[in-house]
């Protein structure tokens, strides 16, 4: 029953993701058809760095749809359930997750929360209460085989399981909604693990499309204060009600 690290992995991007938005954009204020311009774009005619500039100074003023043409697919290890939980919550997106039903946790791994980790005995309360989950669903899944439920068992036992329970998921989102869960995921107020898994795909989308994510992350950091109430505010910004 191993603690477990978190892991992110971009498995795909849309093919030639640049010049698709930038023709996408291009369609919007462009009297032609982008579709006779589109060989120039992948030939490199039309200079990548100005489809790029071009890109960021339109999102820059608020246009941002023709980004949803382009998506990307991460593969995700070492969070929890819980964290899993708040992920499947964003709406446009696409997931796969891996099944407590088919696959058996005869080991489960499991995530250790930091606060929880450095203190002492809270650390030894937790993971003996994970050896004793480990305990209890291998007793269960044996009693159900031996009383016929065979490979049912799984989908039986897996009700002993915690939220700490490790998982592994595959997302794809398009850039667009990317953008609205690092607003959201990125954010102080965040639960960590999802904030460190947000933003370790930020820095992937960052490497692989900077011209769309170099101002990425939470909404502050666009808008220069923070758009909670004062109530909810971090205190890394001003917010809208406190500042000037």
């Amino acid at each position: 029953m191993p603690e477990k690290q978190l892991r992110v992995e971009c498995l795909a991007v849309t093919p030639n993701a640049l010049s698709l938005i930038y023709a996408a954009f291009r369609q919007c204020y462009h009297a032609g058809f982008v579709a006779d311009m589109w060989p120039r774009l992948l030939s490199g005619e039309i200079d990548p760095e100005v489809q790029a500039d071009f890109v960021a100074k339109t999102m820059e003023s608020g246009h941002d749809s023709p980004i949803e043409h382009v998506s990307m697919t991460f593969a995700v290890e070492g969070i929890s359930r819980a964290c899993s939980h708040q992920v499947v919550r964003h709406r446009i997106a696409s997931y796969s997750q891996q099944s407590q039903r088919y696959v058996a946790e005869n080991d489960m791994d499991y995530i250790l929360p930091p606060a929880i980790a450095k203190i002492p005995e809270a650390r030894e309360r937790f993971e003996s209460f994970m050896a004793e989950v480990q305990s209890a669903y291998t007793d269960l899944r044996d009693i159900l085989v031996a009383n016929g439920r065979k490979s049912k068992a799984n989908e039986d036992a897996r009700f002993v399981l915690p939220q700490a329970a490790e998982t592994k998921i595959v997302l794809t989102m398009n850039c667009r909604s990317l953008h609205h869960f690092f607003h959201l995921r990125c954010c102080n107020r965040a639960q960590w693990e999802v904030r460190a898994m947000a933003n370790e795909m930020l820095a992937i989308c960052k490497e692989k499309l900077p011209a769309l994510f170099k101002n990425g992350g939470a909404r502050c950091e666009q808008l220069g204060y923070c758009p909670e109430s004062p109530k909810f505010a971090c205190g890394k910004y001003p917010t809208r009600q406190t500042q000037g």
